[in-house]
């Protein structure tokens, strides 16, 4: 069996290490999936997700000239939906967005009073850092203690 790019072949896990997995793809062919290809989330361990003798299902990213064959499992998977964003479905029925009353105004106030606190914030921490740091400096004029 010649494997193609693009296609996808099932296997089964002949080995892990900490940068992916080896898959047995049948007739002493064998590829590899990155541990980036493994999951549409982040992997940490690639042990978490994966063990040998797993079957798996791959797609075939590239078969390089010394018969190297790259594999991807997260591309193999059907995708994911994607959540419909009502926003944007051209159902505005009369309104615009902008002009929502109550809740546009309190999401307003809301970040305009987070902003006040963290200049607040910030501007007491700038003013105790220059504290602590003005006496320190040491040359002419320096403040000395």
């Amino acid at each position: 069996m010649t494997v193609e790019v693009g296609t996808k072949v099932s296997g089964k896990v002949s080995g892990i290490t900490n940068f992916g997995a080896f898959i047995d793809l049948g007739d002493h062919q064998t590829g590899l999936v990155h541990i980036s290809e493994v999951s549409n989330t982040y992997v940490k361990d690639i042990h978490d997700v994966l063990k040998v003798g797993d079957e798996v299902q791959v797609k075939v990213l590239k078969v390089s000239d010394d018969g190297k064959i790259s594999l991807s499992i997260k591309q193999a998977m059907p995708k994911p939906d994607k959540p419909k964003n009502n926003h944007h479905n051209g159902n505005h029925q009369g309104s615009n967005h902008r002009f929502h009353g109550n809740k546009n105004n309190h999401q307003k106030k809301d970040f305009d009073a987070l902003l006040a606190g963290f200049l607040k914030e910030s501007d007491e921490r700038l003013t105790s850092l220059k504290r602590n740091t003005d006496g320190k400096r040491g040359g002419r004029g320096g403040r000395r203690s």
